[in-house]
């Protein structure tokens, strides 16, 4: 029995105890925790992920003259392997030519038709002029026994003289009808003959031509260096790929000892951003790695990509250093840092409140209070308390329950206009490192080397 209500009585204890220790007002001063702000320097940086690229790079392109050829998409029907180093002159790829062959044999048939068509005439023309000739000859006969006729009646009566020389002028008419007919002959088959000629030269230019687009089917590097294929929205282009007339990009020769990494900002975070900010570049694939770079461009218009909700602006960051290890399309992490305040107080964000005003939450011998802080600039983590807290001091982490009936402590106003002013020198400091930055890099723009295109229809 005493037993019994020994245990009855540790089991309420015990639940006693457990009430206590977990009913909600005690847990939430249990899980209250501190953190104290610090004097330091304060970095603002923005993370992002980027793909080398070469910073130059020696575009390789179809030929343009397929456009000329009536030929507005072709097949890449072979490419040497991606990464492969290559020769000036060495064979890179080749075009599928079925299209193309079938338009040669096309021109040839034509060709051979205006060429058929030629001798025709020729012919035709011949056995024309023949039966003028004749007939001329005809008529000269005639016009010869009409001259003896008139000769033979010279003792005949006028009358009779008169109907001779009627009929020799007649047969003299007819004779000049027979030389105008042969005349208008010759230049009507000229005509003809020239007509037929310019477009067999036509389509011998443009048979010639065709040719010549053939041979360049047969793409060949036009400088020394490793070939990268070229990037689409559907992937690279490789074997079975289409290229068009209008941009036939197949492959680039990049220039590995002066590289780039391209990424992508947030619309959100676009704004800090600004050319000639310094980025400390990792590769992903050498971690223990870290380069320095510069950023070069900024985009000023964004872009829409594939996973991305909002929109999204390009920058491209040049790599100062140069390494063996560096390879176009590896990626990289990027952090860029935007400006550098020295000797700053500095608080967790998760610290800071912000309602009709910002403030920390610090504790006092009589309890909490809502401290009124004039803040500057933010990173990932924490943010500038630039008047309001002292280095050291204690700020909670957590909100309590009651933050409510937390009491405020205000800023005076002298100390509010103090931070404004420490604030407008902070903003000129930043716009003159930013100034410098862009100066530093002014002039440092992508430049590719474009082999290709243009009017003529060779291009290596």
């Amino acid at each position: 029995m005493k037993k019994s209500i020994v245990y009855g009585i540790s089991i309420i204890a015990i639940a006693a105890i457990a009430y206590f220790m977990l009913r909600p007002g005690v847990a939430a001063s249990k899980s209250n925790l501190y953190a104290s702000a610090k004097q330091s320097n304060f970095l603002v940086s923005v993370s992002a992920t980027g793909e080398l690229k070469a910073k130059k790079s020696t575009v390789i392109r179809g030929p343009h003259g397929m456009r000329s050829a009536q030929i507005y998409n072709t097949t890449i029907k072979d490419i040497i392997p991606e990464g492969t180093l290559v020769k000036k002159g060495d064979y890179v790829a080749s075009l599928d030519k079925s299209e193309l062959a079938t338009k040669i044999q096309n021109v040839q048939t034509e060709i051979e038709k205006e060429n058929t068509k030629l001798e025709q005439i020729k012919i035709d023309t011949a056995i024309q002029m023949k039966g003028i000739r004749d007939q001329i000859a005809d008529q000269e006969f005639n016009m010869a026994q009409e001259e003896l006729e008139i000769a033979r009646n010279i003792y005949e009566p006028q009358m009779v003289i008169d109907q001779s020389k009627l009929k020799l002028q007649n047969s003299l008419r007819t004779m000049d009808q027979l030389r105008d007919k042969a005349g208008l002959m010759v230049i009507q088959s000229e005509a003809k003959v020239r007509e037929i000629e310019a477009t067999i030269k036509q389509q011998a230019a443009k048979l010639s031509q065709m040719m010549t687009l053939s041979v360049a089917f047969n793409i060949k590097a036009p400088e020394d260096g490793m070939l990268i294929y070229q990037r689409t929205w559907n992937g690279k282009k490789g074997p079975g790929s289409q290229i068009s007339g209008w941009d036939p990009t197949i492959a680039e020769l990049p220039d590995l000892t002066k590289m780039t990494s391209v990424a992508y900002i947030s619309e959100i975070d676009i704004s800090k951003i600004k050319k000639g900010q310094k980025v400390n570049i990792k590769v992903d694939a050498f971690p223990e790695k870290i380069f320095d770079g510069q950023i070069i461009t900024v985009a000023n218009i964004g872009q829409e990509l594939r996973g991305q909700e909002a929109k999204v602006f390009e920058i491209v960051i040049a790599i100062n250093q140069t390494d063996d290890i560096l390879r176009p399309s590896m990626t990289t992490t990027n952090d860029i840092l935007i400006y550098e305040y020295e000797d700053v107080i500095n608080i967790p964000l998760e610290a800071f409140y912000s309602d009709s005003i910002d403030y920390v939450i610090v504790k006092r011998s009589n309890g909490l209070a809502r401290k009124q802080i004039i803040t500057g600039a933010t990173n990932e983590n924490n943010v500038i308390a630039v008047e309001g807290i002292s280095s050291g001091e204690k700020v909670l982490l957590t909100p309590p329950d009651n933050l409510d009936k937390i009491p405020y402590e205000f800023i005076e106003q002298g100390i509010a206009e103090t931070a404004a002013n420490i604030l407008n020198n902070w903003k000129k400091a930043k716009e003159e490192y930013d100034k410098l930055n862009e100066i530093s890099v002014k002039g440092n723009e992508d430049q590719n080397k474009d082999f290709g295109g243009g009017n003529s229809m060779i291009f290596f």
